[in-house]
């Protein structure tokens, strides 16, 4: 049986009810802090087995400290509410005494119910050139290390890959597991945080730009192969900024769409 590297690098360890161990791999790293989707998904793991359900529908994970990475930490869970579509959880992650992330999710089946003869929408997906043909993410370019891209092959569309050089705040490109593992709806958290942030085709390097807060509603269980995905930011000010997201399989289904909430730092 494969050993995937995202599933062997989020897995938690029961210790008792409601609390697990994990451990922060530095190779998921944006410069030296574990990258937020990342360390979100070993809180989703860990909620996925409190649920007893594969999807995860919505999840909002609040950033209060950075990761560490290379450490061991403590997951905390809590069963809210189950009911009959939805189980809704609430996990913490501690490290050297401290909470350092929150986290409310709500878990489904995803595995696709018809529409009862509804009007169903959509939206359409972004029109990129094949990966084969986008450039891979380069650290270089944002002015900061990404060790993440040891564990994600990101390729990003022409026109997005230089700083500044769409003047205007978006991106979009391809992203998949550089080690062949299928996504599943798990991993679309971790795909929506993992883009350089959008006001880089704006404003240029930008260094680390940390969340503080990150919604990701996952619409559909992805088809294989790559995501496409593009993020826009509309609303920059007093150095927080607004980007939005969404995600689309290779068939063109819509399959999650993120918000989120993020500090500009200076320098």
């Amino acid at each position: 049986m494969t050993q995937w590297q995202f599933d062997t690098e989020t897995a938690v360890q029961e210790l008792s009810a409601g609390r697990w161990r994990t451990h922060l791999y530095p190779a998921w790293n944006i410069g030296d802090k574990p990258n937020g989707g990342y360390a979100a998904a070993t809180l989703i793991r860990a909620m996925t087995r409190l649920a007893g359900r594969e999807d995860p529908v919505t999840v909002t994970t609040h950033y209060l400290r950075p990761g560490i990475a290379d450490q061991d930490a403590e997951i905390h869970t809590e069963l809210v509410r189950s009911g009959r579509r939805t189980v809704n959880t609430a996990a913490s992650l501690h490290q050297d005494g401290k909470e350092r992330l929150r986290c409310l999710a709500a878990f489904g089946d995803l595995s696709g119910a018809p529409d009862s003869g509804r009007a169903a929408l959509s939206l359409p997906p972004v029109d990129l050139p094949r990966p084969e043909d986008c450039p891979s993410r380069s650290g270089k370019d944002q002015g900061i290390d990404l060790p993440i891209t040891s564990r994600l092959e990101l390729r990003m569309a022409p026109e997005y890959a230089e700083p500044g050089a769409a003047g205007r705040a978006e991106i979009a490109g391809w992203v998949r597991f550089l080690d062949g593992r299928p996504t599943d709806a798990a991993a679309l958290p971790l795909f929506a945080d993992a883009f350089p942030p959008a006001v880089f085709s704006l404003l240029g390097r930008v260094g680390w730009v940390p969340t503080l807060e990150l919604t990701v509603q996952v619409r559909r269980r992805p088809a294989p192969g790559w995501i496409a995905a593009r993020f826009h930011t509309q609303d920059l000010h007093n150095g927080l900024l607004v980007e939005d997201g969404e995600l689309w399989d290779e068939t063109g289904a819509l399959v999650a769409r993120s918000r989120q909430l993020a500090m500009l730092l200076e320098g």
